[in-house]
């Protein structure tokens, strides 16, 4: 069905977007795989085009335009290539909505201006090594100096995307203990300064997929952080997190369902040209059907994304429908990625051809963001249960 979500400047940023990609991405991307990560000035690239600062005010340096339209643009053409930006699409959909949220003028000033240029790349740490999705038993933890000055921040935290060329990290600590009664309350987000002494980046994660996108291991040793660093109030991380979720996972559900209708264009051009018995592949009834059912498939994931495109930026999507958006999404393309490696033959499972990479990448999507079971959870609860 022809979509109706998109309008004209939405159109020409796309156009925008997928130049930039065919001329600066794709033809470096293997490179960037085999060494982990991105170049660092790529970042600036991203910069000079706009995509971080798409949201942020004019005062800031950038355009000043909230729509969420822009994300699935940009998470589209990505999958679109089988590309990633590499930590871009943490530092620009993720932690860009906690600055605009609970910075202050004085520290919108003095981070947004970075932000949106590229010169200040952010990640976000939460998951640790013992706790995985539960974000309320977290043992980092920062203690407040006697002078008032200054917090102290010890601990670890592990799978955290673009961990190793940070110039940020919006770490997640506990401040106080938790009550009995609420094990959500005590959480506290700090702005960490990754050149700070005692902050340490420990292993590069070696990952089945999303090579170019580097995760790491980081440690925090008596890391010293300003009062001024402070993000929000005290104590109240949790609910932060819960309310910046949500578009997390929106925009994990926007991929997925890129990177299966990309994979369906593999397929067909791949089965178009291949030829078996002596007619090509895509002549079989089993190939036709096979593309007819996944395409059917991701017809109706997109409808679930184009509907919280058209309502996300009233407010009118809950995290309930986040989380039904994330658990169809992400599974509808597991189911049709693997379908249309099958078509590929012995050929799909090669690095050489993209839906290897799509096949790999796409794994992740149903466990970071919260796996799909703590996405169930949150349906259920919705539904009273």
């Amino acid at each position: 069905m022809r979509r109706t979500v998109f309008n004209e400047d939405h159109e020409a940023f796309r156009s925008t977007v997928r130049e930039f990609i065919a001329k600066e991405v794709t033809p470096h991307y293997e490179q960037w795989e085999h060494q982990g990560h991105v170049p660092k000035d790529f970042y600036l690239k991203l910069g000079e085009l706009g995509v971080f600062g798409m949201e942020v005010p004019e005062e800031f340096g950038g355009a000043g335009i909230i729509d969420i339209r822009y994300d699935a643009v940009l998470v589209e053409e990505q999958n679109r290539a089988a590309v990633n930006f590499g930590g871009g699409g943490v530092h620009s959909a993720l932690c860009l909505g906690y600055l605009l949220k609970y910075s202050t003028e004085e520290q919108k000033h003095r981070w947004l201006p970075k932000h949106v240029r590229g010169e200040e790349m952010y990640a976000i740490a939460m998951t640790e090594p013992g706790t995985g999705s539960d974000l309320a038993g977290m043992a980092t933890h920062a203690k407040l100096s006697q002078d008032g000055t200054h917090y102290v921040l010890n601990g670890a935290k592990t799978f955290i995307t673009g961990g190793a060329q940070a110039d940020r990290v919006l770490v997640v600590c506990r401040t106080s203990p938790a009550p009995a009664d609420n094990r959500r309350l005590g959480l506290t987000i700090l702005n960490v300064d990754a050149h700070a002494e005692g902050f340490a980046v420990g292993r590069k994660l070696d990952k089945i997929g999303m090579k170019a996108s580097d995760t790491a291991e980081l440690s925090f040793s008596d890391v010293k952080v300003p009062v001024e660093d402070l993000l929000g109030e005290e104590g109240k991380a949790f609910f932060y997190l819960g309310e910046n979720l949500v578009k997390e996972r929106l925009v994990i559900g926007f991929g997925a369902v890129a990177s299966a209708w990309a994979a369906i264009d593999f397929a067909k051009e791949y089965t178009q040209q291949r030829r078996v018995f002596g007619k090509p592949v895509a002549s079989f009834q089993n190939t036709k059907f096979v593309l007819a059912e996944c395409a059917t498939e991701v017809e109706a994931a997109q409808a679930m994304v184009d509907k919280s495109l058209e309502l996300y930026d009233t407010g009118e999507v809950s995290s309930a429908d986040a989380a039904k958006i994330k658990v169809f999404c992400t599974e509808v393309a597991g189911r049709v990625i693997d379908k249309c490696l099958q078509l590929h033959g012995g050929y799909g499972y090669m690095l050489e051809y993209p839906i290897a990479r799509l096949y790999a990448s796409t794994r992740i999507t149903r466990i970071y963001g919260g796996t799909n079971e703590v996405q169930k959870s949150v349906i259920a609860k919705d539904m009273g249960l």
